[in-house]
């Protein structure tokens, strides 16, 4: 089991049916171990991308998670980094329409940066990036990293 951390971008949260339909799709096919409405700082948005510092697009996707709420997401499922990313689609929303239309981002991005949602590409990002937006969830201390395992007091969580 491997665990990844899930965000969906301001404008998903602004379109209650494409909510609705990523959350179904996200019950479906993983273990939600923790969710909630966050709204992302300017802050957080900068220590969250800080690995895109410097490149074109940096203001504009840290100004974007700022911009609204976004619903975050601890999901596990066997293989989980890759099967979230799989469902995500292809990071350039005009590649996700013509070659993953029934992807999220074929259906539901925008533009690149309004590309719906986020995954984790990595088990050490998760960890990374679930630190920085769930600080509060705590992960068993004697587990290595590598694994991505939870601890056992973890709760499955019921999508809102």
């Amino acid at each position: 089991m491997e665990i990844t951390l899930a965000l969906l971008k301001p404008h998903v949260l602004r379109n209650t049916y494409a909510l609705n339909q990523i959350k179904a799709l996200i019950g479906n096919n993983f273990k939600v171990l923790e969710a909630k409405e966050v709204q992302i700082t300017k802050e957080l948005s900068e220590r969250f991308y800080a690995e895109h510092k410097g490149k074109f697009f940096y203001h504009r996707l840290t100004s974007f998670m700022n911009s609204g709420p976004c619903y975050a997401l601890i999901l596990q499922a066997d293989a989980g980094i890759q099967k979230w990313r799989q469902l995500m689609g292809p990071t350039k929303v005009f590649q996700a329409v013509y070659t993953e239309p029934q992807s999220i981002r074929g259906m539901y991005g925008l533009s690149d940066t309004r590309n719906a949602c986020h995954g984790s590409d990595s088990k050490a990002s998760a960890l990374r990036e679930i630190s920085i937006i769930f600080p509060e969830y705590k992960m068993e201390k004697d587990t290595p990293q590598a694994e991505g395992q939870v601890a056992p007091q973890s709760q499955q969580t019921k999508l809102k």
